[in-house]
């Protein structure tokens, strides 16, 4: 794999400012692939004041403009899908046919879909006497992870530079080259020189330099929930715009009547994609008692398909293997029936986990309540339609989530009581225009579509 030495800073890439390199290692091989420079606070400012010098331009250049840049953009993705593909499975260790349908193929669909919202989108509205313009907020400090490096990028990127906003971006360190190869396509798309820069580098330090940055007006971060607390206490002090896409426990509610073998055949597909590594995934399938013992045996069937290193990759890295491992370890400890897999390693190389099912787990276990970011299934039993729901609810998060009924109007009585942000209805499928968020602490603010893009705009009104 090609890396850039430097950073994309200002339309090209210059030196870093320190000698320090992160070592960017295959997940299933553990090899080393590639190095990135770590960026310093040095470098977060010298981004952050290019962004600040293209933003009147940037700000001022219309909408129809705006938006055929953001065409190109997602052109050159179209174009570079094979690339980006090998890029995600060499540094994530996504499955091929994962990389080039997921990892490469959604952020070309979410790109599309805000050059043609730019292009559409109003800007200004009338209300009695009054013109409201909805101007943009400004420097943008984006924090992205590396479960999803290139979608998690576009979903942020894309609707800023919608917006007429500059962005300074900060990707997971894990995940750094399919950064790269983004702000490659950037400049190949003809974007102008700062609207949007790049800064490899650690959380710790470039991640908090950005957060912490005075001239940033808003910071969008997609992670864990604790660090999502952290940046939003830095900005609550400095009085700064965020917006946060955190973790989630989402439930997989199975109503009586419902299509059993369907729902948990999808189910589990859902929570073993991309190594269970999906804040969004349902990884804790509820169904009634009458039924319970027939879904688990569903479930154990299902994940056998899932065979480490073919169907399903590792875990992005020796961190990660050990958390994931000390969850499933701890489900055993607490009583929960191990179905399928365990914490044993699967494969003498690489971060790979054993796909896992539990059964008989209960809502107070730990592996019920705390996000495991794995490839792990939890079944719980419910008594009556109110016990799943209180179930459903029972947790901190509420990012998504899915329920199977008889019928659509069944499953979507239920989901309107379901503390969530998203819920997909008998298998709904996946709409990069819906919104995308959490309630609780699975966030604040939304992404995709019309409303990630009103995140980074901010209202002015103007009285005749």
């Amino acid at each position: 794999m090609k890396a850039h030495d430097g950073m994309y800073i200002g339309g090209e890439w210059r030196p870093a400012s320190g000698q320090d390199t992160i070592a960017v290692v295959n997940p299933a091989d553990e090899q080393v692939i590639g190095h990135v420079p770590a960026g310093t606070a040095e470098d977060v400012d010298a981004a952050v004041r290019a962004a600040r010098a293209a933003f009147p331009g940037w700000a001022a250049t219309p909408p129809a403009d705006r938006a055929a840049r953001i065409a190109a953009l997602r052109d050159v993705l179209a174009a570079r899908k094979d690339e980006i593909a090998e890029t995600v499975t060499a540094e994530l260790g996504s499955p091929p046919a994962m990389s080039q349908a997921v990892h490469a193929g959604v952020p070309v669909l979410v790109a599309g879909s805000y050059a043609e919202l730019a292009a559409s989108y109003s800007f200004e509205e009338k209300l009695g006497n009054s013109t409201v313009l909805l101007e943009p907020v400004g420097v943008v400090g984006a924090i992205t992870p590396w479960n999803y490096p290139l979608h998690q990028i576009v979903a942020k990127v894309a609707p800023a530079l919608a917006a007429g906003c500059t962005v300074v971006l900060k990707p997971a360190e894990d995940t750094p080259l399919t950064a790269q190869l983004f702000a490659e396509a950037v400049q190949e798309a003809g974007v102008p020189a700062g609207v949007f820069n790049l800064v490899t580098g650690i959380g710790a330090v470039a991640g908090q330099a950005l957060a912490e940055h005075e001239d940033v007006d808003l910071v969008s971060f997609t992670g864990s929930t604790a660090v999502g607390k952290q940046i939003g206490a830095t900005a609550g002090a400095a009085v700064k715009r965020v917006a946060l896409e955190l973790g989630g426990k989402s439930a997989n509610v199975i109503l009586p009547g419902a299509d059993l073998a369907k729902a948990v055949n999808v189910g589990v597909a859902n929570v073993m994609a991309n190594s269970g590594q999906t804040c969004s995934a349902w990884t804790r399938m509820l169904v009634d008692s009458e039924r319970y013992e027939e879904a688990v045996s569903l479930a154990a069937t299902a994940v056998a398909k899932y065979v480490p290193g073919e169907r399903v990759g590792p875990v992005v890295n020796a961190k990660q293997q050990a958390r994931v491992r000390g969850y499933i370890e701890k489900g055993v400890e607490e009583g929960a029936r191990l179905v399928a897999g365990g914490p044993e390693a699967p494969k003498d190389q690489g971060y790979y986990v054993s796909p896992t099912v539990f059964a008989d787990v209960t809502p107070g276990m730990t592996i019920a309540q705390e996000e495991i970011f794995g490839p792990v299934l939890s079944i719980l039993r419910y008594e009556d339609v109110d016990d799943a729901l209180r179930i459903a609810n029972d947790t901190v998060y509420g990012l998504a989530g899915a329920v199977w009924g008889a019928d659509d109007e069944e499953a979507v009585a239920f989901a309107r009581r379901m503390d969530t942000g998203q819920v997909d209805i008998n298998g709904g499928r996946f709409n990069p225009l819906a919104p995308f968020g959490g309630y609780k602490q699975s966030g604040v603010g939304r992404e995709l579509g019309p409303h990630g893009l009103s995140e980074y705009l901010q209202t002015k009104s103007l009285q005749f």
